[in-house]
């Protein structure tokens, strides 16, 4: 899993395949989410990537993905293909996520 910043949030989402996480600092449910994403195997070619919300530096990620201002349920995740979003939802699994994954690669 990549801790995204502030300065490589564009590159990341342009890659073939990525899934992109929302979080907070303070949030349990995102973290367990992230340690489930950790002891699991992804797909090679599929890359996953995490913002925390709460910390500083994404006003240019929050402009350029206005839905952001509409996520009230953390985790939130998103899967973009060359650049372009492609499914969201919110919460964790890997059922849910691999479900998606597949429709993909």
């Amino acid at each position: 899993m990549e801790m995204l910043g502030p300065k490589d949030w564009e590159d990341f989402l342009s890659a073939p395949i990525a899934v992109l996480m929302l979080g907070k600092t303070d949030c349990a449910a995102c973290e367990e989410w992230t340690v489930e994403l950790l002891n699991h195997e992804i797909p090679e070619g599929v890359r996953i990537g995490k913002i925390l919300l709460d910390k500083p530096g994404y006003g240019r990620f929050k402009i350029a993905h206005d839905w952001v201002a509409n996520v009230d349920v953390l985790p939130f995740n998103a899967i973009y293909v060359n650049g372009e979003m492609k499914k969201q939802w919110a919460g964790g699994g890997m059922e849910r996520l691999q479900t998606r994954l597949n429709r993909f690669i």
